[in-house]
């Protein structure tokens, strides 16, 4: 694997089918300023901290973003290291197929000098799946220790990363007076548990709705204002996804 300078880099994609790690440049990089997202401000407190925590080398927690499609997840990881890419944080984002790698990755990032964020977007597993083991082995390590200079935050749409099925709770039993899981419903928690911060995410309301397209530089009339909620209502929804695609649908002057 080739190793890039970090001095200069300060974001890198994993590249599968290259085993590569491929640098995004500066100009590049899609990091929305941190004020720009409204209604999640329990959040964007609480990641910042504790990524900030972990850059300046203290204990921090692996972090799970999790709730409603569009609501801020993604970008919240993007907006934080915005802010702390100038303090020393570093990111590898690698696709959910790509996790069997994450071992080999982890190997290459232990010696650096640099604090790495591993983010992994849309997270989510079927029962089974290889690469559900491979993130339990870097989260929580194996017989060597987990490397402390990585810390991995991932969004999902789900709490556990894994469906959910009625079947797994019918299993959990009583036996006298404490509650047992089923397997299954133990094997999902055993991933989700490692993650030490749970943040999660849900619709905005109106309010914040319009704030977020009136942010996405809409003027809003009242004409403006039914057409954005009917827009969302459209979409399924509010969310800030929904409040920029709106404003990405209307016409420009000049």
């Amino acid at each position: 694997m080739t190793t890039l300078d970090w001095s200069t880099t300060f974001a890198a994609l994993w590249r599968a089918r290259r085993q590569a790690l491929k640098p995004v440049a500066e100009a590049d990089l899609d990091t929305p300023p941190l004020e720009s997202l409204l209604g999640i401000e329990r959040q964007k407190t609480a990641l910042l901290d504790n990524l900030r925590r972990f850059t300046l080398g203290q204990p921090a927690n692996h972090a799970l973003l999790w709730g409603a499609r569009g609501c801020g997840k993604s970008s919240l990881v993007k907006a934080v290291f915005g802010v702390l890419r100038l303090e020393g944080l570093r990111l590898v984002q690698i696709d959910k197929e790509d996790l069997l790698d994450l071992p080999d990755l982890a190997d290459a990032l232990r010696h650096q000098p640099h604090r790495f964020l591993v983010f992994c977007d849309d997270l989510s597993f079927q029962p089974g799946e290889p690469a559900f083991r491979a993130l339990k082995t870097v989260l929580d390590g194996s017989i060597e220790r987990p490397p402390a200079n990585i810390l991995l935050v991932a969004t999902s749409n789900r709490r556990h990363l894994v469906p959910e099925r009625m079947a797994d709770n019918l299993a959990a039993t009583h036996v006298e007076g404490e509650l047992h899981l089923g397997d299954a419903t133990e094997e999902q928690l055993a991933l989700a548990d490692r993650f030490g911060l749970w943040l999660s995410f849900y619709p905005p309301d109106q309010d914040t709705f319009l704030a977020m397209v009136a942010g996405n530089g809409v003027a809003l009339d009242e004409a403006a204002r039914l057409e954005a909620i009917r827009f969302a209502t459209t979409r399924g929804g509010r969310s800030g996804r929904a409040a920029r695609q709106f404003g990405q649908s209307l016409p420009r002057k000049g």
